[in-house]
């Protein structure tokens, strides 16, 4: 009975996995022509809802531009490629989407993470958080721990009488994430 119970459950949360995947490719698209002066043209031409603008991603030396996208399911936007310190990258590349969540100011973001011959490949999954005034968007890629518990104690009681246990602080770790430089609140505004 529990090896079904834990096949159904396998199932499920593999059919889950994939469906939620459907609607991101599973590499990148080039658009051609972008640069950080089209897209602030673009921007300026439209209604511009907070998380839309020019973003800077500090951990990779990147600038990126998040725009509306009118995709499959619900992904709301997408990241794009301006300017890199890799020069292997080419502007215009898609390097991600955001979907939109029941909170307000969480979301769903799928960033590549791996090169393939002619771009990026494999998005994973993360929760994005979009800061009060909308000028940083920072995400929490998922962190898989396994725990292994046998109880030695049951089988050499006498020997483990002496043992205790200590906690080990945990250190803070900055988060990783998008600060916004174009434009300040998310309506068209320069700084």
């Amino acid at each position: 009975m529990r090896r079904k119970l834990l096949l159904i459950l396998l199932i499920s949360v593999g059919l889950t996995a994939q469906w939620a995947l459907a609607g991101v490719p599973q590499s990148t698209v080039v658009l051609p022509g972008i640069d950080e002066a089209t897209m602030k043209a673009k921007f300026a031409e439209t209604d511009m809802q907070q998380m839309e603008g020019i973003w800077e991603y500090p951990n990779e030396e990147m600038k990126l531009a998040i725009e509306r996208y009118k995709g499959e399911k619900n992904i709301a936007y997408r990241i794009v490629l301006l300017a890199s310190a890799d020069l292997e990258l080419i502007p215009g590349t898609v390097v991600g989407y955001i979907a939109r969540s029941a909170v307000a100011n969480k979301f769903q973001l799928w960033i590549y993470t791996e090169r393939s011959k002619v771009g990026l490949k494999s998005p994973l999954e993360c929760v994005a958080t979009l800061s009060a005034d909308g000028t940083s968007l920072t995400f929490d890629p998922p962190h898989y721990k396994v725990k292994v518990r046998l109880n030695l104690a049951r089988f050499f009681s006498k020997i483990f009488r002496g043992v205790s246990v200590t906690p080990e602080k945990v250190e803070e770790k900055l988060p990783v994430g998008f600060r916004k430089v174009f434009p300040a609140n998310g309506n068209g505004e320069k700084f």
